[in-house]
């Protein structure tokens, strides 16, 4: 009789006992995973304020702008101008798709220089372009980075060390792009889904992605790693809960909710 008395009020307790927790896709871990990325990115936890960044970094890729580090040199800068055009016909940078198409797989500004990144600039005062930045940052990387994730059985924090690398070197299948070092990684231990551990398969994860940044000179700083994710994964928050306390560049951030 007592237990029949009580259901309605345990029942509630034992949901939020019982709840999931909270992947990546939950606007709050996303916005945390946004100001993590922003950190290394931009030195700043304030992405929204990062629309109108644009410089080449001497990495190979061109121009680099934007939230996510759209690149001239590898196709999703023109992916994103295509987008907003197709969006706002006319707009600014609309001018700018012949010169990004022949550029695209290079390291070159013909054809941008030197009003480019001004225009550039000009552009992210603009809702439209700054929702099509946001639309193409969950298209190419946000979202099929989740996926994966998901799928391999990782919670918040492999969640965001997937996107995080996926930002930095593609989606592709290379060993140096994200489908190279995922491939690398699986060669040294099971993910959750395949009945691996957790935090052993993240350690190689962010092993082989080390190896693939230190193979190039523009990325060969880790600290992204060594002194942000690396401290949420021997801290064991896999659910990537707040408060946050990390390192990148030497430059300290914390998120405290």
């Amino acid at each position: 009789m007592l237990t029949t008395l009580l259901a309605p009020v345990l029942a509630p307790v034992l949901a939020l006992t019982l709840q999931a927790p909270v992947d990546l896709t939950d606007p709050h871990k996303k916005d945390i995973a946004m100001q993590l990325v922003s950190s290394a990115e931009n030195s700043s936890l304030d992405w929204k304020a990062q629309y109108g960044y644009i410089e080449d970094i001497d990495d190979g890729r061109g121009y680099t702008a934007g939230i996510i580090g759209f690149c001239s040199g590898t196709s999703d800068m023109l992916q994103l101008v295509e987008v907003y055009t197709d969006r706002k016909p006319g707009n600014v940078l609309a001018k700018y798709l012949p010169a990004l198409r022949k550029v695209n797989g290079s390291d070159s500004h013909k054809g941008l220089d030197p009003n480019f990144t001004k225009d550039w600039k000009t552009a992210a005062k603009d809702t439209v372009f700054q929702q099509a930045q946001n639309d193409e940052r969950d298209r190419v990387y946000f979202d099929p980075a989740v996926k994966q994730a998901k799928q391999d059985g990782l919670r918040a924090l492999g969640q965001f060390v997937y996107y995080d690398a996926i930002v930095m070197h593609g989606p592709g299948a290379d060993k140096l792009s994200f489908g190279g070092i995922r491939k690398s990684a699986l060669a040294k231990a099971k993910t959750p889904a395949q009945g691996g551990n957790e935090t052993t398969y993240l350690n190689a994860f962010l092993d082989a992605r080390k190896a693939a940044m230190k193979a190039e000179e523009a990325h060969e700083d880790t600290s992204r790693v060594d002194t942000a994710q690396r401290v949420f994964l021997k801290n064991g928050n896999l659910d990537l809960d707040p408060p946050l306390t990390w390192k990148v560049y030497g430059d300290s951030y914390t998120i405290k909710k």
